[in-house]
């Protein structure tokens, strides 16, 4: 006869269960993503202390780059966090996005593709050359009707990038073979 309690094996396969639930609906893209950034943290915080600082008690070069690697480190356990406990987004009612779509990976790996011969081109052509062609194949990427135009704005905004940060404000943006003489005009 039984009297409706279950014995310590039940227990455990209840638990079990459970467990199994648990982790089949956490949101896997979402934990992806915020323990990426957490180890983008973690990354960056290493980072900030092989910064070269000069000798002084002045404010250093590592101040900003500590205080941004604090707060996406402190941001994204926070995000972690709250997952595991179950919180989650909810899209909004006048978001213009159709969730029943599935992801354009096409799409995702023309962008991808971009950056990376973004970073390879930057030594070789310059920042401008490089730059322009990341920002006019993202456009096209993204669907630029006319994608030639797109390249056009995109050259000329990375020219003028070029010329406020690496001429005007001095950052250290190659310039490159075509852009040289303009280089040495700053």
């Amino acid at each position: 006869m039984t009297t409706g309690s279950s014995g310590p094996g039940e227990e455990v396969r209840t638990d079990a269960r459970r467990s199994a639930r648990l982790v089949a609906s956490l949101p896997r893209g979402e934990l992806v993503f915020a323990l990426l950034m957490v180890a983008l943290g973690v990354f960056a915080l290493a980072g900030v202390f092989t910064i070269h600082v000069p000798a002084g008690g002045q404010v250093g070069p590592t101040v900003f780059p500590l205080f941004v690697s604090i707060l996406l480190l402190g941001s994204s356990l926070a995000v972690v966090a709250s997952i595991l406990r179950g919180h989650r987004g909810v899209p909004e009612e006048g978001e213009d996005v159709d969730q029943s779509l599935p992801t354009d990976w096409l799409t995702l790996v023309k962008i991808v593709a971009l950056v990376v011969a973004h970073l390879l081109l930057i030594e070789p052509l310059g920042w401008a050359p490089a730059a322009a062609l990341l920002f006019g194949g993202v456009a096209w990427a993204l669907g630029a009707r006319r994608w030639w135009m797109a390249f056009l704005i995109g050259a000329i905004l990375a020219v003028v990038v070029q010329v406020v940060f690496g001429g005007l404000l001095g950052l250290s943006l190659p310039w490159g073979p075509a852009l040289g003489w303009l280089g040495r005009m700053f």
